[in-house]
């Protein structure tokens, strides 16, 4: 009983660290705007097919996809198999003005989601070209995607840099090939930045959740113990 006290208290505890998601603003268009953004390798484009076939296939949404990942060889292939699988139109765009004229086509849509191009967090120019798209775009959720393996110190680097494009959303990938959790409660203490989601594998769209303070730090608590 004691033990199961402590337990509690102590996941109280942590999840008084981490910020909660605010309201969404209004918006007078009835379409959400999602976008997502990373670095290179850290699956935006799994996790974007994740999210659209959850909408679209459990929650009975009408979706929208928009690539602008023009940069990487197969990325655009990648989504638009998926796209026709599950039956949801996709446009590309290969410049930021480029941007608009893809969004009102999708004017009716529930939620369009955006992937965007990996960009490595060292390269200022390629995350300025970065932000021209994400601010077209005009988005309501930009998550910035993490790996949940990426050491400390590269993740702070990460998050710092990506600032540029302003997310307002973390969202941990890939958290099957993470050792240990709790520097991921660190970096959404500091940066307060929400956390949104996290991946556990490759599988669409079975491997993602959605998080709150509490279920993360649950997860916290237990994966440290694990690896104690």
């Amino acid at each position: 009983l004691a033990r199961a006290f402590w337990m509690t208290t102590l996941e109280a505890a942590l999840a008084g660290l981490i910020p909660a998601a605010g309201p969404e603003r209004a918006r007078r268009k009835k379409s959400r705007v999602v976008a997502l953004v990373g670095p290179t390798g850290v699956g935006k484009t799994t996790t974007i097919a994740k999210l659209a076939a959850i909408h679209k296939l459990v929650n009975g949404q009408e979706v929208g996809l928009i690539s602008a990942d023009t940069y990487r060889i197969g990325a655009i292939e990648q989504l638009r198999t998926f796209a026709g699988i599950a039956d949801i139109p996709m446009e590309v765009v290969y410049k930021p003005s480029e941007m608009p004229a893809a969004l009102r086509k999708f004017r009716t849509k529930d939620i369009v989601f955006v992937d965007t191009v990996g960009r490595s967090q060292r390269s200022r120019k390629e995350l300025t070209d970065l932000a021209r798209f994400v601010t077209a775009a005009d988005p309501d959720e930009t998550h910035l995607v993490v790996n949940a393996s990426t050491n400390l110190r590269t993740a702070e680097d990460i998050i710092d840099q990506f600032k540029v494009v302003k997310p307002n959303r973390l969202l941990f990938s890939k958290l099957d090939e993470a050792v240990t959790y709790g520097p991921l409660l660190s970096l959404v203490h500091r940066h307060h930045i929400p956390l949104s989601y996290v991946t556990t594998g490759q599988a669409v769209p079975d491997d993602i959740r959605t998080v709150d303070a509490a279920q993360f730090a649950a997860m916290v608590y237990a994966g440290e113990t694990a690896h104690a």
